[in-house]
């Protein structure tokens, strides 16, 4: 690419689907904090943030932030805070999308999901690798937590993801949403 793509990431915790298909609000865990971050940092996702409607999970998130950048965890692990200081926690999409900046006329919001969402435009890796090559396009990336984003939230979105496909025979699609956002983030962004 002869740009750096505007990319943003946002891990939403709610309406997600349950293993007895309710809608539910998830936790944060402290493990999706700092490997997405990581894993944001690696391939230059401007902010990642952390959604959710419930004013406690959110500050679960502002403590363990202090602690790694400005607490005894930025002294213990440097490098760590590097990777935290583009995290945002905050209560919806809305609000991740106006702290970003980027034009919502021209931005993709793009889903991911392990399954086809029917009434949703599918994408495929390479029509967004093509689509950011323009410098004015940016790219928001929503990923679900528990068992995936509801249907009518992804339909919501200008489209869905192609789903990282398991190994043949089995086709097995349950990754941790930290695998599937470092296997994502490499097949966009990633220099091959």
């Amino acid at each position: 690419m002869s740009h750096i793509p505007k990319v943003a990431l946002g891990l939403v915790h709610y309406p997600i689907v349950d293993r007895e298909k309710k809608v539910v609000a998830t936790n944060i865990t402290n493990f999706d904090i700092h490997d997405i971050a990581r894993a944001c940092t690696v391939y230059g996702v401007e902010r990642y943030y952390i959604i959710h409607p419930i004013q406690e999970q959110l500050m679960f998130v502002d403590r363990v932030l202090d602690h790694w950048r400005t607490g005894q965890g930025s002294k213990f692990n440097p490098s760590r805070k590097t990777a935290l200081n583009d995290v945002k926690p905050v209560k919806n999409l809305d609000e991740a999308i106006a702290d970003w900046g980027h034009p919502r006329e021209k931005t993709l919001f793009i889903g991911t999901h392990a399954r086809p969402v029917g009434g949703a435009r599918a994408y495929s890796l390479a029509e967004i690798r093509e689509r950011i090559k323009d410098p004015e396009i940016g790219l928001f990336l929503i990923f679900g937590t528990g068992f995936g984003l509801t249907d009518e939230y992804m339909q919501s979105m200008d489209g869905v993801l192609e789903s990282i496909r398991g190994a043949p025979p089995k086709d097995y699609r349950h990754l941790s949403v930290r695998s599937a956002v470092s296997i994502y983030l490499d097949r966009i962004l990633g220099p091959w």
